[in-house]
């Protein structure tokens, strides 16, 4: 056989199997369950449930028996199962290489991003879909004040395209707890003033291209004259100003958390997610319900209030002051990223619903990063990404069995369990 012809033969056979990956992407797929936890606004609990998926989306969901499974479909019986939307973490470390995430050069870093670093199928994200977390914003950690751009990526993914589901997913900030250690130590009035003034510099680049590609709408390209230079540095802050993706703020303790509020909500209009968000911050509770910011508390779950001499929920402070957007982080690998669901654990033992708990790790951080109309909850049209677990994954005694991201099986505890 010449080798034109095994080429040819080659060629063929990968062409096969792309048909037959393609093919497989659009396979219908039904999942009977004993109940299947939506999390969607109406807070729909389906018993004896159905859910079909098509290729990565879901296709129709309800009770057995009233929800149509099309012609051909393959049906796959959960037995005693219930179907949880994917976890979404807010504050992760784990999805790229450690030793490449960080770079403590500078105390405000507007350059850097972590897209670069995404590591897909490395064993902590295979443990993390072992504890059915599907999303994740892989952040650089907070030894700087501005340590660079997040990315939402998934736990799956065989290749970084893959993985990536938003870049940048979030300009990560660290106002205080780290960055203090920086070179000689800093204090906070320093760190404030050097945050901000690189802010301001951030903010004057958006709003001078702002009013050049106003004036060209008004006058037309030729004669709005030279357009402002491009730099690499700034370009990035253009879609944090416009508010396509939120400021993930490493902030903690009553003052500097109202520092948060003040600074970056109030003064510069951005978008922010408040994280970690423990010891005594949950005393800015009114502002932040005043101002609507989505409230990430993690993973430490207490503080002593020396004030009243208790131990307190810090989620549950915030839940009892009336912050309905509270989600819930591992800030793994602090954390393990397959341990979400017991900081959840944690935070109901201290007095926070179970229900609320359930939705601060699905749909309130996916709406904080502003994916709430792709996953968080089980929907017609959303992202077939859920995990099939032995009972409530806010009880220690269930254990995740199998998970799907996109519509892929992506872990199966009857095959290879790893806890």
């Amino acid at each position: 056989m010449s080798s034109r012809t095994l080429l040819l033969s080659a060629l063929a056979v990968a062409l096969s199997l792309v048909g037959f990956s393609r093919a497989s992407a659009q396979e219908v797929v039904a999942l009977k369950a004993a109940k299947i936890v939506t999390m969607d606004a109406k807070d729909t609990v389906i018993n004896d449930g159905v859910l079909v998926m098509r290729g990565n989306k879901i296709l129709a969901l309800g009770e057995e028996g009233e929800t149509k499974i099309p012609a051909g479909a393959r049906i796959v019986d959960l037995g005693e199962n219930w179907l949880v939307p994917g976890f979404v973490d807010c504050h992760d470390h784990v999805a790229g290489s450690l030793r490449d995430l960080n770079d403590g050069v500078f105390l405000t870093n507007p350059g850097l991003r972590t897209v670069d670093t995404l590591d897909p199928e490395n064993e902590n994200l295979k443990n993390a879909v072992a504890g059915g977390v599907t999303t994740v914003l892989l952040i650089p950690g907070s030894g700087n004040n501005m340590s660079g751009f997040g990315t939402i990526s998934r736990t799956a993914g065989r290749t970084v395209d893959e993985m990536t589901v938003r870049a940048p997913g979030s300009l990560k900030i660290a106002q205080a707890g780290n960055p203090e250690r920086y070179w000689f130590g800093v204090g906070r009035s320093y760190m404030n003033y050097n945050l901000r003034q690189t802010l301001e510099k951030a903010l004057a680049y958006h709003e001078a291209h702002n009013a050049y590609e106003a004036k060209v709408k008004k006058v037309g390209q030729e004669r709005a004259g030279a357009a402002p230079s491009k730099d690499i540095i700034w370009e990035g802050f253009r879609g944090l100003f416009r508010k396509e993706f939120p400021a993930s703020v490493h902030t903690q303790m009553f003052q500097v958390l109202a520092k948060t509020i003040r600074m970056l909500h109030d003064r510069f209009g951005i978008k922010v997610v408040l994280d970690h968000s423990t010891f005594d911050a949950y005393k800015n509770a009114p502002q932040i319900v005043e101002k609507g910011i989505d409230t990430i508390v993690g993973p430490r779950q207490y503080f002593f209030d020396r004030t009243e001499r208790r131990i307190v929920g810090c989620a549950q402070m915030y839940y009892q002051q009336g912050v309905r957007k509270l989600g819930i982080n591992t800030d793994a690998p602090v954390v393990p990223q397959e341990e979400l669901t017991l900081q959840a654990t944690i935070g109901c033992r201290l007095g926070l619903d179970r229900y609320v708990a359930l939705k601060g790790l699905t749909i309130v951080p996916a709406r904080a990063l502003g994916l709430g109309d792709r996953i968080g909850s089980l929907e017609v049209g959303k992202e077939a990404d859920f995990g099939a677990w032995s009972g409530d994954p806010i009880d220690p005694r269930s254990t995740c069995h199998k998970t799907w991201v996109q519509g892929r099986k992506v872990y199966d505890s009857g095959k290879k369990r790893r806890f």
